[in-house]
């Protein structure tokens, strides 16, 4: 942990200040130590240059599993491609220019695939994750001197409100108990003038032709992680062939492959053959690891927005519903 992230953070009880004990590490980094709220005496270790705020053994614990044991599997600077990239600027509609310097606070970082981008554009970046997938993120990009890691709770950020130009959640929100309750906690987290983006699986009917991963998953999400992986391996060898043959099938053939279980980037990502497989490995473990998933409607996430007080509410359908907007001066 950077020394000068103290003054940001706040207890997650009751949003005191926190003072550090018992550190060790230089005058930059605090390797190991404890922060202690100022007000309720509440304390949280760090451990490995990063503040933990939440115990590793919580819902989210099948995708630190899964980040630790795929670090580097979608990250552009690792595999080669510009996929993650235009995903997030695509995404935020946010130009490279324009962001630099600022501070950006990446809700679900992962293994850092999105941080990577924010990074390599000259943000000043504040990861944030439930599951123990911050130590890949940290394995990927070193304390890197515009990176802060913190391991914390969506839904009780320990930073002060309003510390942030700009907020990123991908791929996260409908993996949390309460949606609405972790997206109105990120929008107390930018400053007036900032802006947000968010993105959500997509509550239509045409998403519910993955109505069997749904099928599957109450059972699936209860087996222990490597478990699971192992039933994901064997699976995804079994049907992928299966749904990449049903994808190329003309006219009907994209209405078929999507109620085979595993994720298929066939055709539509520049991928090898060797990267679709572990990207469909990923992917399915995702869908059938999650304990929530919550899929939204277009017009749930805009009035959410609205509430909020942003403008320029834009929700796009590129794949998830995004949701991007301005918070009112």
């Amino acid at each position: 942990m950077k020394r000068a992230l103290l003054s940001l953070l706040r207890c997650p009880q009751c949003a005191g200040n926190f003072r550090l004990v018992e550190n060790k590490g230089d005058e930059q980094e605090v390797e190991e130590g404890t922060l202690r709220c100022e007000t309720c005496e509440n304390e949280n270790q760090i451990r490995n240059f990063i503040p933990r705020f939440v115990d590793s053994e919580n819902y989210a614990r099948g995708f630190g599993f899964q980040w630790n044991l795929h670090a580097q599997t979608q990250l552009d600077k690792f595999n080669g491609t510009k996929i993650t990239t235009e995903r997030f600027f695509d995404g935020t509609q946010w130009k490279p220019d324009e962001v630099k310097g600022m501070n950006v606070l990446e809700a679900g970082c992962g293994a850092g695939r999105f941080t990577d981008v924010m990074l390599a554009a000259g943000m000043q970046v504040y990861s944030l994750d439930y599951s123990n997938a911050v130590d890949a993120c940290l394995v990927n990009h070193g304390l890197h001197p515009n990176l802060n890691i913190v391991q914390g709770d969506m839904c009780k950020v320990p930073y002060a409100k309003q510390s942030f130009d700009r907020v990123f959640c991908f791929g996260v929100l409908q993996h949390t108990p309460d949606v609405r309750k972790s997206f109105f906690s990120l929008t107390e987290l930018v400053r007036p003038g900032g802006s947000i983006a968010v993105d959500v699986y997509r509550n239509t009917l045409k998403a519910r032709l993955h109505y069997p991963r749904y099928l599957l998953r109450p059972l699936a999400k209860r087996l222990a992680a490597p478990k699971l992986y192992s039933v994901v391996e064997k699976m995804v060898d079994f049907l992928l062939p299966v749904s990449i043959g049903l994808k190329r099938i003309p006219l009907i053939g994209k209405y078929m492959y999507p109620l085979i279980p595993v994720a298929n980037y066939w055709g539509d990502l520049p991928l090898n053959k060797k990267m679709v497989r572990e990207w469909s490995v990923v992917d399915t473990f995702d869908w059938l690891a999650s304990w929530y998933d919550q899929p939204q409607k277009a017009e749930t996430i805009k009035s959410w927005m609205e509430e909020a007080g942003f403008v320029n509410i834009q929700v796009r359908n590129l794949g998830s519903f995004v949701a991007t907007g301005d918070k009112l001066l």
